[in-house]
């Protein structure tokens, strides 16, 4: 990655990360395929628009997708790459008004969605008190990949997001490591691990890892979940009712939409309860 661009101040704000449709071509509902199944009711190829797309690049069906057959977009949540290539990127000019870059910009938007979603843990690793010791190194590669998201549409089409990943993964590992140590006892090792369908209703997974965890339609009620790494573990249909997740360490908004939850369900601050539960 880059290494020109200096890292921000301490206070520095929170960057762009969360989904702003309204200055969003339409790109979630274009570039990226549907297969039919319980997710979605139709079957999509990449770059071709949604039969539900408006004009105005708005869901014709928004208030309806779960009841319609499409509660895959419901869980879907862009960390604000969509704005970032339609305002950013392409400088506010739309796949339909210049076709022609039709093609780059949905090469483009995957990409950016991959290195959206690593600023996402970089900035949470940020915000951990506990991993002050690696805060420099952590602001250093923040900076790098917001580097990479502002360069030109040819470039990041270039850029192997999966490389990115590689790199900044070690640091929030370390970050993870930090902030679990401050749990006091034995930490349960579940990275990887196969608990689909998992029975671990009132579980005290407090400072667990859970990385990569496959967690689809596990029974969480009631689960202590507090400092837990749930890095890129699978909560499709995961119970959560009554969970605390309050301070789950990397949860991110399109894990909490994909799992089951309710009032009760502790919710960390940077996230939004959805309105499904």
């Amino acid at each position: 990655m880059p290494q020109d661009h200096e890292p921000s101040a301490p206070d520095a704000p929170r960057l762009d990360l969360r989904a702003d449709c309204a200055n969003c071509f339409g790109l979630c509902c274009v570039a990226l395929p549907f297969t039919a199944s319980t997710d979605f009711a139709v079957d999509k190829n990449a770059g071709e628009p949604c039969t539900n797309l408006e004009r105005d690049f708005s869901c014709g069906i928004h208030s309806q997708l779960r009841q319609r057959g499409f509660p895959g977009c419901t869980v879907f949540d862009c960390f604000g790459a969509g704005q970032k290539v339609s305002q950013t990127t392409f400088a506010g000019r739309s796949w339909r008004e210049a076709p022609d870059t039709a093609g780059t910009m949905f090469e483009v938007f995957p990409v950016m969605r991959q290195l959206h979603e690593l600023l996402w843990y970089l900035t949470e690793a940020l915000r951990l008190p506990e991993a002050a010791p690696v805060h420099t190194d952590l602001r250093r590669a923040r900076n790098e990949v917001e580097h990479l998201t502002h360069r030109s549409a040819e470039e990041l089409v270039g850029v192997d997001a999966n490389s990115v990943r590689g790199e900044v993964n070690p640091l929030l590992q370390q970050a993870s490591e930090l902030a679990r140590g401050k749990v006091p006892g034995r930490k349960r090792n579940h990275r990887g691990a196969d608990l689909m369908g998992a029975r671990l209703r009132g579980a005290g997974l407090r400072g667990a890892n859970l990385r990569g965890a496959l967690l689809i339609a596990a029974d969480l009620r009631g689960a202590d979940l507090r400092s837990a790494d749930l890095t890129g573990a699978d909560l499709r249909d995961a119970d959560v009712r009554g969970t605390d997740l309050s301070d789950a360490l990397f949860l991110t908004q399109p894990q909490i939409n994909a799992a089951r939850g309710d009032s009760g369900t502790g919710v960390p601050r940077a996230l939004t309860r959805p309105a499904h539960w």
